[in-house]
């Protein structure tokens, strides 16, 4: 296995798909969430900006870590190339999933 694993990590928030990579993915220490390390964002080596990944690049610029709730997760994939970073609406349907907890307190009257 490579010492340089590489994940897509795609999400939903506000009603938008995030799509970024990073070299940590895990459980974390916060219950419910997803703990995503090291954001990798592609290399201007062109003239030729995409808006889409700057405004991503922008949101995310002096985060180290993020912590995502896991229902919010769509995927994450273990991929061996990084494509492009990018936020897009959310399309093809006006029903959103209603936040669930993750852990629900029994009675305590019982």
């Amino acid at each position: 296995m490579s010492s340089k694993q590489l994940f897509k990590v795609v999400f939903m928030s506000q009603g938008q798909v995030y799509e970024i990579y990073a070299r940590h993915v895990g459980h974390g220490e916060l219950f419910g969430f997803v703990e995503v390390e090291e954001l990798v964002f592609g290399e201007r080596t062109t003239l030729v900006v995409d808006p889409s990944e700057e405004k991503i690049k922008s949101e995310f610029e002096n985060v180290r870590r993020t912590y995502l709730p896991m229902h919010s997760i769509i995927r994450i994939d273990e991929v061996d190339k990084q494509g492009v970073s990018k936020i897009s609406k959310l399309e093809g349907s006006n029903v959103a999933q209603f936040p669930l907890p993750v852990y629900t307190p029994g009675d305590s009257n019982k």
